[in-house]
């Protein structure tokens, strides 16, 4: 077997078998053709036939990430990044064991040491701001503030925003269920100042788009729709950090951080925040307790001699 023709076969497996989302397929098959191209331009053998990839293949690949590849839009990789392509590799010959296929144990693929991942969230006076500077008429400055109050009040992902239809939301109790990552659906809630925000811009659309957020620029999509894709939205988002004159980049993800930092800082357990952004395990909800823990402030105070 070829290495194209086990991940076309695991591409299958992913889509018909565990049901993952597209965009996850399309990132596994970024990744591991990656892989198939620079086995075939190294003349690897594994490339032609699966069985022969080996230790030091994985090895050479993997200083071809950290030294010599540079991505043409983001240059040299990160580390996180490196591992991105390793995580695709292992789940491909874990795909291949389970079916019986004698090939490189996954467990024998290690992934690169990384630093803490640094969280990058908005301070409550970069956030006044923020929310400042949207205002004012018409149809689309009220649809920017009602999709900055729900980002910020729900923690949702960017594709989970742009996917929102107009039937999925109860502003009367406001609360509604998403579908996120891996098919898992969670709920979350709006704020009050969302759900006047929203409520306010609903009544006044005149169309019947089943998006929540649509576009008043430009064409209408294939489907005949005016759905904000995640990429316009980031734009939004960017040009209102400018106007509000933020200094530090602004993202969907960090305003979901925000959201994270708001509640953990004001009380809530971190349990209850990993139900609400969705984290499968506990310790990816953990990144954020290095930065939002107020008793570390507490116990320096009290303790440190310095403050005495």
């Amino acid at each position: 077997m070829t290495l194209k023709e086990a991940i076309i076969r695991f591409l299958e497996y992913c889509e018909l078998d565990k049901n993952l989302s597209q965009t996850t397929i399309r990132m596994y098959s970024y990744y591991l053709n990656f892989f198939a191209t620079w086995a075939g331009n190294s003349a690897v053998e594994a490339a032609e036939d699966i069985l022969k990839l080996n230790d030091e293949h994985v090895r050479k690949f993997r200083l071809f990430l950290a030294q010599q590849y540079v991505n043409p839009h983001k240059g040299a990789l990160k580390r996180q990044s490196q591992n991105y392509f390793l995580i695709a590799l292992r789940s491909l010959l874990r795909y291949l064991v389970r079916e019986g296929v004698e090939v490189l144990s996954p467990d024998k693929i290690m992934l690169g040491k990384t630093r803490d991942r640094e969280i990058r969230y908005l301070s409550p006076e970069d956030l006044g701001k923020l929310f400042a500077i949207i205002s004012g008429p018409g149809m689309v400055v009220l649809r920017d503030r009602a999709m900055f109050e729900v980002l910020f009040s729900t923690g949702l992902r960017v594709a989970e925003l742009s996917r929102l239809n107009r039937d999925r939301i109860n502003t009367e109790t406001g609360e509604f269920s998403v579908v996120g990552k891996g098919g898992h659906i969670r709920v979350v809630f709006l704020s009050k100042r969302a759900i006047e925000y929203l409520t306010k811009y609903i009544a006044t659309r005149k169309d019947t788009y089943p998006a929540v957020f649509i576009s008043y620029r430009g064409k209408k999509s294939a489907n005949g729709e005016r759905r904000l894709s995640p990429r316009q939205i980031e734009r939004l988002i960017e040009g209102y950090r400018i106007k509000a004159g933020i200094t530090a980049h602004v993202t969907p993800h960090v305003l979901r951080h925000s959201f994270a930092t708001d509640l953990l800082t004001h009380g809530a357990d971190l349990r209850s925040v990993q139900e609400l952004l969705g984290h499968k395990n506990i310790g990816t909800t953990q990144i954020y307790t290095h930065v939002t823990n107020p008793r570390l402030r507490e116990i320096h105070e009290k303790y440190h001699s310095g403050n005495q």
